[in-house]
This record gives structure tokens, C-alpha cells and sequence, in this order.
């Protein structure tokens, strides 16, 4: 849970669910997390195992982000998850936009 925790962590896996991310992509689509917390973030799910930093020997260099197998799966548990609190809501207060990002797409280790 420790890896996991905190405001943008699992908004960043919920991201990079979907394939190979750059940065900027990422900060784009997560409105109002500083550039800092966001780099942060990374580098440390990055050290947790949960993501795969990768640079392309290019001019300008290119660096993409994506889940590991690791992040692959903590992802898959909080689909689950989310499964589980649609189904249990007796009162409807509880709602999913079912936007397809919360499928990992495309991942063959």
C-alpha cells in the first residue's frame, strides 16, 4: 500500500494503463500536478518496480513511461477493487465513467 499511496499514484498508474506514456502526456492529463511531485512520483514507483523508465537514443532524447509486470498487476488489483465498490454501492451514489482506462491495453512481457 505504501507504494501506492498518495494523491497522484494511482491516477499515474491509471495513465500509463493504457501503454507507453511520455511526460509531458502525463502531465497533461493529470491537471493540476506540479511538474516536481509528478517527476517525483515516477522516480520513485520507478525505484518500487512498479514502472519502466525507457530513453530512446535520439536528438532530442525521448524517455516513455509504462507499467512493469509489478505495475501491471497492482493496476489489474484495483480494477478489481473498483469492480468490487460498483457492486457492493446499495445506495447509487457511486458512479464509473467506464472510459476504457481502466483496462491495461497491450502488455506482453
Amino acid at each position: 500500500l505504501a507504494q501506492i499511496s498518495g494523491k497522484w499514484r494511482i491516477m499515474i498508474l491509471k495513465e500509463l494503463s493504457q501503454g507507453p506514456v511520455r511526460y509531458g502526456a502525463i502531465g497533461r492529463s493529470l491537471t493540476g500536478i506540479s511538474a516536481k511531485v509528478l517527476i517525483q512520483h515516477l522516480r520513485e514507483m520507478e525505484e518500487d518496480g512498479l514502472v519502466v523508465r525507457t530513453i530512446f537514443p535520439e536528438v532530442p532524447p525521448r524517455v516513455e513511461y509504462s507499467l512493469s509486470k509489478a505495475g501491471v498487476s497492482v493496476f489489474s488489483m484495483l480494477s478489481t477493487l473498483r469492480d468490487w465498490g460498483l457492486a457492493a454501492d446499495t445506495n447509487g451514489c457511486v458512479e464509473c465513467r467506464n472510459c476504457d482506462k481502466c483496462v491495461p491495453r497491450n502488455y506482453s512481457f
